[in-house]
């Protein structure tokens, strides 16, 4: 009997490790067809898994309760599977480098508890040879045994979007791939069961993890070229939005908008390709440009409210500005490469003082990850409110409402221009 025989006739086990935004809905869905083992080392995430409810609060309760599912911080666990579906994060360290250590500690772990036949799965973002080069090695290392005789693996991307209901794993079309074709077919068929999309078999791991690496480079490019246009525009004095909406008549416009680019996706993954590129001796010059307008855009915001308030003759050391939204990306309660707080920043450093709020984020976790306090309440007397993050609490106010939070004069700054057809009497900026 083959692997995906024995899964499916829950003689084996898969083994996801890592439960985080990908990792955990990974996990959720092969338990409606396989048993599973969840695994991660934050033991008071997996408590709360335990108990049923994702403190993310991205996946349903019902998920939990129809699923084979065990949810484990004990490592030893790992021991009882056959499959494994590596799900960690791959970050960003200090100067924008790959920070790949939570993939090689995956791997040291997996590696302990491999057996012969057993098959490994990759599904974080790497630039194209970390599977192979460096995560491979480290699996022999530590499992003693040789791949492709010993153990099989393969490399899937995700494509996790949070927030959105709508493109889930079964309805997103996956990419995989496998050391060789018996590994591939057995790698879709085990992912079949579950994507109901549909499967593309990449002709290698290396391929698939290109693939990966340049769905969200070529986004954070596009979105990096209406940023810039967004700068030129507001020199010459006319709206972005306009302009976009304007061109977007046209058959094979790009339908891009400018804004915040923040998150573990769009934000990070640029990097990874353009630090293989210079291990291979090629500086990238276009996706690096689009990195750099990107990363600059939240002291932009901040640059442009305060030539504002200076525009009023108000003293920087008095005023008061309300940043609502700090969250990577709307009605998502993740904070992760957030591009919010480079806004927060820049305004403390013209010595203005800053109120945030945030109806989803956790404010624990941005105390501890930005050093900065959520407010409870919103207050008044603002100089300029700065609207950020689109959350849906946000989307149906009223030009009345921003009126009430505002001193005389004061300016609402609506970054994803949401309010440009309604507000009419305040001084209103965007984009």
């Amino acid at each position: 009997m083959n692997i995906y025989e024995s899964l499916k006739n829950k003689e084996s086990q898969i083994c996801v490790i890592g439960l985080g935004y990908v990792g955990l809905p990974v996990a959720l869905e092969f338990a409606q067809y396989y048993r599973v083992i969840g695994f991660d080392v934050n033991t008071k995430r997996v408590e709360h898994l335990q108990q049923g409810h994702d403190p993310d609060k991205e996946m349903p309760d019902e998920l939990f309760e129809n699923g084979d599912i065990t949810f484990t911080s004990d490592e030893t666990m790992l021991k009882n599977a056959q499959f494994y579906i590596v799900t960690v994060p791959t970050p960003i360290a200090h100067y924008n480098l790959p920070d790949l250590q939570p993939l090689y500690k995956a791997s040291e772990t997996v590696g302990k508890y491999l057996k012969t036949g057993d098959y490994v799965v990759y599904e974080s973002t790497v630039y194209p040879g970390v599977t192979e080069d460096e995560c491979l090695p480290i699996l022999e290392k530590y499992s003693g045994l040789k791949a492709y005789s010993g153990f099989k693996i393969g490399y899937s991307p995700e494509r996790i979007n949070p927030g959105d209901t709508v493109h889930t794993l079964p309805n997103i079309l996956k990419v995989i791939s496998g050391c060789d074709e018996e590994t591939l077919d057995t790698i879709s068929h085990v992912y079949g069961q579950v994507i109901h999309a549909g499967i593309h078999k990449a002709s290698s791991i290396k391929v698939a993890e290109a693939a990966k690496v340049i769905e969200n480079t070529q986004r954070d490019v596009n979105i990096g070229l209406m940023n810039e246009l967004s700068i030129i525009f507001g020199r010459i004095g006319i709206n972005t939005y306009e302009v976009l909406e304007a061109a977007g008549t046209k058959w094979n416009f790009l339908p891009f908008y400018p804004g915040l680019v923040g998150g573990h996706c769009i934000g990070v993954d640029p990097y990874y390709l353009t630090h293989k590129a210079a291990q291979l001796g090629y500086h990238a010059q276009l996706i690096n440009a689009g990195r750099f307008v990107n990363d600059s855009m939240g002291r932009y915001i901040a640059k442009q409210t305060v030539k504002k308030i200076l525009a009023r003759k108000k003293n920087l050391y008095e005023t008061k500005v309300l940043i609502m939204g700090v969250t990577f990306k709307e009605n998502v309660s993740d904070i992760r490469n957030s591009r919010v707080p480079d806004i927060v920043r820049e305004f403390k450093s013209f010595s203005v003082d800053v109120d945030i709020v945030d109806p989803l984020a956790n404010p624990d976790e941005v105390e501890a990850e930005y050093g900065f306090t959520l407010k409870e309440n919103i207050g008044n007397g603002y100089e300029a409110v700065v609207l950020a993050v689109n959350h849906n609490e946000y989307m149906n106010l009223d030009e009345a409402y921003f009126s009430s939070l505002l001193n005389d004069g004061g300016t609402l700054v609506d970054v994803k221009g949401i309010y440009r057809d309604i507000i009419t009497n305040l001084d209103y900026w965007s984009l």
